[in-house]
């Protein structure tokens, strides 16, 4: 499915080729968003209309995920940078993503929440939804194709890697099944925002199943409330439901729960547990999980495990 999001990060000269190489997206347009000025002119947004400098990307979102796709972006900005990018500077050149579909905005919140642990400095990327867009002159349209040695702030290594990046693989059954928070987590290894989720404060006695083969997985009896955000549980029902991998992702050492199964992405197991309850944290998104009230468990199939729910 083509899908839409608006990425401003500097001059959108760049930012348009840049985006434009990457597989998967399928046109970009450069233009101005979330100004005060109804159809600026470059000269307005330039003077000061509120508007930033923003690209258009429709992508495929079989090809590359959305979190994929703001990998990419992040990496050819400085995403800790306020109102400058490069030797630009002015609220026109801030950096932003702004969506049109709110299924989206937990999704990104969920990547910025990444993004920002994986730095030091506070993530200056502003996500707000679309509030308006005006398409820029013609002649900044798709500028660097036009004058190959025009003005770019971003770096020639960054567009190789661009072309070349390795995206997703097509699941269309999955697709259909999960809705587009869960697709991202589960199967494209997304997180979602802490303290923003379905099941991070929910402690009804019941079963949490895998999301996509509705294997079970923890029990309300093994959950606590440890301040994370996320649903934390103290072990999985049985270690070999779950494997736990190496993750090096966005900067940091971490070990990751995938569901034996299904190979669904479930979140992280940390050490900073309760010491009563073994000094494990199973650091779970709601996303890839399914609960199942315990009035609901015989009747769904899952009767044997009554016995653990307490």
């Amino acid at each position: 499915m083509i899908k839409t999001i608006y990425l401003a990060g500097g001059c959108f000269w760049g930012l348009q080729k840049y985006l434009a190489l990457i597989k998967g997206v399928t046109q970009t347009e450069v233009g101005y968003a979330n100004g005060a000025t109804t159809n600026p002119t470059y000269e307005q947004v330039c003077a000061g209309s509120g508007h930033a400098e923003t690209v258009r990307v429709d992508y495929d979102d079989s090809v590359i995920s959305l979190t994929r796709l703001l990998d990419l972006y992040a990496d050819a900005i400085d995403p800790t940078s306020v109102n400058r990018q490069g030797g630009d500077v002015g609220v026109q050149y801030r950096t932003g993503i702004y969506y049109i579909d709110e299924a989206e905005r937990a999704i990104i919140a969920g990547w910025l929440v990444l993004l920002g642990e994986s730095i030091t400095i506070p993530v200056a990327i502003e996500l707000k939804p679309l509030d308006n867009y005006y398409s820029a002159e013609k002649y900044h349209q798709n500028y660097l194709d036009k004058n190959p040695n025009g003005y770019c702030h971003i770096r020639k290594d960054k567009f190789e890697c661009a072309a070349n990046a390795v995206h997703d693989t097509k699941n269309d059954r999955l697709r259909e099944k999960l809705t587009p928070l869960q697709y991202e987590v589960a199967v494209s290894g997304a997180t979602e925002p802490p303290f923003d989720n379905e099941y991070f404060d929910n402690f009804e006695p019941g079963i949490y199943v895998d999301i996509i083969s509705g294997k079970p997985l923890f029990v309300s009896t093994d959950k606590f409330e440890s301040g994370c955000g996320w649903p934390a549980f103290s072990k999985p029902i049985d270690a070999s439901l779950v494997r736990e991998l190496a993750d090096n992702s966005y900067g940091r050492t971490r070990t990751e729960v995938r569901a034996s199964e299904s190979d669904a992405h479930l979140g992280h197991v940390f050490d900073d547990g309760k010491p009563e309850l073994g000094g494990l944290r199973y650091c779970i998104n709601s996303a890839s999980l399914r609960f199942v009230p315990k009035a609901d468990m015989e009747r769904e199939g899952y009767g044997e495990y009554l016995a653990l729910v307490k």
